[in-house]
């Protein structure tokens, strides 16, 4: 378990284990059912790709950085994507943090529309606003990625904008670019009613 030693999250459609390498196989089995659906985020589709992938995690993992999952389906009990808390942002002497992001998210082709990333994301927000007790949950995408924007607006999350130029592209062929990024925000006091719409979506 890493830095923030944060357990096993249990859904009734879906189980964020804290990724390891056993996930490993299945994750490329998953990420290798369509390719074509991560047009806007750095997926491996091989073997290697993925251990070298989420070793870099797990190190990240264990200096605070990140916290990684495996979305591991509860009907199959296999691992059929990844999600992830980053930019965890944290007061000196604080042992929680006060704000962090969600994001790092992928699911195979199979899984996408199933229920699991709203159900996902209702777990890791109930972590972040119950247990951490942070103020600001963060959500955000290439501002192209018209899809993952639905998603997120879905879930009840704020827009507050575009940031130009905000980090490197994770497009094919845009390695050396830098993509425009759409920002969108739950806060505290918003975290009861998204929690309410989560539940419902759910239903």
């Amino acid at each position: 378990m890493g830095y923030w030693a944060v357990p096993t999250l249990c859904g009734s459609l879906v189980r964020l284990e804290p990724l390891g390498q056993g996930h490993v196989a299945d994750l490329v089995a998953a990420a290798c059912e369509d390719v074509g659906t991560f047009g806007y985020t750095l997926v491996p589709s091989d073997l290697e790709g993925m251990q070298r992938h989420v070793d870099a995690l797990l190190d990240d993992d264990a200096l605070g950085v990140v916290v990684a999952f495996a979305q591991v389906d509860t009907r199959s009990d296999r691992a059929v994507g990844m999600t992830r808390f980053l930019t965890v942002r944290q007061r000196p002497g604080a042992t929680t943090p006060y704000a962090v992001e969600i994001g790092g998210t992928w699911l195979a082709a199979s899984a996408q529309r199933t229920g699991i990333n709203t159900e996902a994301k209702r777990l890791l927000m109930t972590y972040a606003f119950e247990t951490w007790g942070v103020t600001r949950v963060d959500l955000k995408t290439d501002s192209r990625n018209t899809r993952a924007r639905e998603a997120i607006e879905r879930l009840g999350a704020r827009y507050e904008g575009v940031l130009r130029h905000w980090q490197p592209s994770m497009v094919s062929g845009e390695e050396d670019g830098y993509r425009d990024t759409a920002m969108y925000s739950v806060i505290d006091q918003e975290w009861p009613t998204v929690a309410e719409r989560l539940d419902g979506l759910l239903l």
